[in-house]
């Protein structure tokens, strides 16, 4: 059986498409939440319009000791630390764990799987991550994505139990790479957001995009991350579908940035919290990273987009 801790749109998304292949719990931490997805068999808070199917048992508080392949934790970042602590009896028996969130713990420069770390030390974590969003998972489309575990044979097994009929996954053992891949592209598509919302256009987000992935690539490399893995699934793909799709919530809350209004309230952002934590390390490691520290400054509300433009295309001439 597989559990996923976490029913948001993204949890339950892959419990759905897991359903396919044999039986999965989904945990909800509200109790009204969970009644509700029990009665009606949806999710209409987070993903409606999708029937859950009856493969899917919903699970709130505790629960009883049962054999479990593995526990997806569909958490964000910035909570996981505080989920685990208070879930530790629970998450302590349920199997490898798989995050399934892309950031930077803002307090703590932590990637996912290290917060998990911290927290239940010994346990052993994987990522899950790549270009998907939860309508797609949820309706069937094909997705294809990276599990990246630091055990060979830990992964292998991960990968043969979480693949699903429209969830094709490809295994790596860099998990720093993966992890970094996807906090780092959600900056990204931040700043993609707000140059097409300030009306600069395709031109401009293309040149933003290449030198953005440029920095990505310097970023994760000095973080320990191997190149090879930024150009995969995890790395260039998030890329490319996190910074051109209105689904996107980094996108959409840069569009919003860009034309200087309220973002969609209650909407986790990722990214913003992660382009801070980048920039402090990049400040801490003498790191040069022009695109990121703009759009950093951007959320931060240190600078206006007209004057990250300005302060980009002022930089000296240099080869490419």
């Amino acid at each position: 059986m597989i559990r996923v801790m976490g029913a948001g749109a993204f949890g339950t998304a892959l419990a759905v498409s897991l359903a396919k292949t044999g039986p999965v719990t989904l945990w909800c931490r509200d109790a009204e939440h969970a009644r509700e997805m029990r009665k009606t068999r949806e999710n209409a808070r987070r993903l409606p319009g999708v029937t859950l199917p009856e493969a899917i048992s919903i699970a709130t508080g505790d629960l009883p000791p049962t054999d479990v392949d593995a526990t997806l934790l569909s958490v964000p970042t910035q909570k996981l630390r505080a989920f685990c602590e208070e879930n530790q009896r629970l998450l302590g028996s349920g199997g490898p764990l798989v995050a399934c969130c892309k950031g930077i713990e803002l307090s703590t420069g932590r990637r996912p799987t290290q917060v998990i770390e911290d927290v239940l030390p010994g346990a052993i974590c994987a990522i899950l991550t790549g270009p998907s969003f939860a309508d797609d998972i949820a309706k069937g489309l094909p997705t294809a994505l990276t599990l990246a575990c630091e055990g060979e044979a830990t992964g292998a097994a991960l990968q043969e139990r979480l693949t699903t009929p429209n969830l094709r996954l490809y295994r790596s053992t860099d998990v720093i790479g993966a992890e970094l891949g996807g906090a780092l592209k959600n900056v990204i598509a931040i700043g993609c957001g707000a140059a097409m919302g300030a009306g600069l256009g395709e031109s401009a987000r293309a040149a933003l995009l290449t030198r953005a992935f440029a920095e990505m690539k310097r970023a994760a490399v000095e973080m320990g991350a191997e190149r090879e893995t930024l150009s995969g699934l995890s790395g260039f793909g998030d890329l490319v579908l996190t910074c051109t799709s209105g689904q996107s919530r980094n996108y959409r809350f840069g569009v919003s940035l860009g034309q200087g209004k309220e973002f969609e309230p209650g909407v986790t952002v990722e990214g913003a919290a992660t382009a801070e934590a980048v920039c402090n390390h990049a400040e801490k490691a003498g790191l040069d990273l022009p695109v990121i520290r703009a759009i950093t400054m951007l959320v931060t509300g240190q600078l206006r987009v007209d004057q990250a433009m300005d302060m980009l295309l002022s930089r000296p001439l240099k080869e490419e």
